[in-house]
């Protein structure tokens, strides 16, 4: 896991449509992507032709997940994935042929993130097998009974303990306090839905703050009978 000051949490936004993902990466907000068969199933498009635009418009990782449960399929399907783009990541699922294929695909440098994961010792034996990420996901777990983001915390203090360079990313996420406490725990990536990353955009005393601005503009502009913008604009071509 990544130390040091110049760390820090990465969002990926957890979606396969063009529009969203386009209007974070123009906000400058999230750093991937991640993607799995439910969300390109809900584009009603060609997958593999909507896939091959993200890895195009997203510099970062693009998470993409095998649709095969056995061994030899996984790491087929993985190694098509991977020749997709630089910053394709494999999507595997947490099970023992997964973890198998992880390793196999780890000694060919082929980048992978074990997903659905729910446990500590799911998290430990994917990082030894050599992924690049672990999934657990909490927002299932809290939906259960258990506390999902404690999940969270464990991964980040065993991989601490012993360097494991498996990245922890947080999926699952349900609301903004989700983000807010895998970023306190030291989360290497937390992955958001479009409205999770929506709603922390906003915050109503922001809104009233700029609407008490604007009021306040207005009437000296009208006291002064004239719209007014008080900078003047500089001439840079000489």
């Amino acid at each position: 896991m990544s130390q040091g000051s110049n760390f820090q949490m990465k969002l990926f936004l957890d979606s396969a449509n063009l529009n969203q993902i386009r209007k974070f990466l123009e906000m400058g907000v999230i750093d991937g992507v991640t993607t799995n068969p439910t969300l390109l199933a809900k584009e009603q498009t060609d997958p593999a032709e909507q896939i091959e635009k993200i890895l195009k418009m997203c510099p970062g990782p693009v998470n993409i997940e095998v649709l095969s449960t056995e061994y030899e399929g996984m790491v087929k399907e993985a190694r098509i994935i991977s020749q997709l783009g630089e910053n394709a990541v494999v999507k595997i699922p947490m099970t023992p042929s997964g973890i198998r294929a992880v390793r196999t695909l780890s000694q060919e440098n082929i980048k992978t993130n074990v997903t659905l994961l729910f446990s500590l010792n799911q998290a430990i034996l994917a990082a030894k097998a050599g992924a690049s990420y672990v999934s657990p996901f909490i927002g299932r777990l809290d939906d259960v009974g258990y506390q999902g983001i404690s999940l969270v915390k464990e991964i980040v203090c065993v991989f601490r303990n012993y360097s494991f360079s498996t990245k922890v990313l947080v999926s699952s996420v349900r609301h903004p306090l989700h983000v807010i406490k895998a970023a306190k725990i030291g989360a290497d990536v937390c992955t958001v839905p479009p409205d999770v990353l929506e709603k922390m955009l906003y915050h109503p005393l922001s809104d009233i703050g700029l609407k008490r601005f604007l009021e306040d503009w207005s009437a000296l502009s009208k006291q002064l009978g004239r719209p007014i913008f008080p900078f003047k604009e500089k001439n840079f071509n000489n």
